[in-house]
């Protein structure tokens, strides 16, 4: 079982990559929340588990993390680039 961890960071628009960043600046959304991450998840067809009071390693405030479970036919990469389109969508 491959348990993938989304931090709001890696999908942030205000963010750099060296920040923490992971997908292109132009698929990012600026100050995506873990209820928005996780529900662009389901969207995609995965499970999502919020763990609110965690602190990314990069930043002072704690944002929380999505943990997507069973995710094992796609990469991070894949499954971050998809997050990232869902999140545009339900921004819209």
């Amino acid at each position: 079982m491959v348990e993938n961890v989304i931090w709001p960071a890696a999908l942030d628009a205000e963010c750099t990559r060296s920040e923490g960043r992971r997908v292109a600046r132009d698929l990012a959304v600026p100050d995506p929340t873990v209820d928005e991450i996780a529900q662009a998840v389901q969207q995609v067809g995965y499970d999502a588990v919020i763990e609110r009071d965690v602190t990314y390693p990069r930043e002072y405030e704690p944002r929380g993390r999505v943990l997507v479970k069973d995710a094992d036919d796609a990469t991070k990469s894949d499954l971050l680039g998809a997050v990232a389109a869902y999140l545009q969508v339900l921004r819209e």
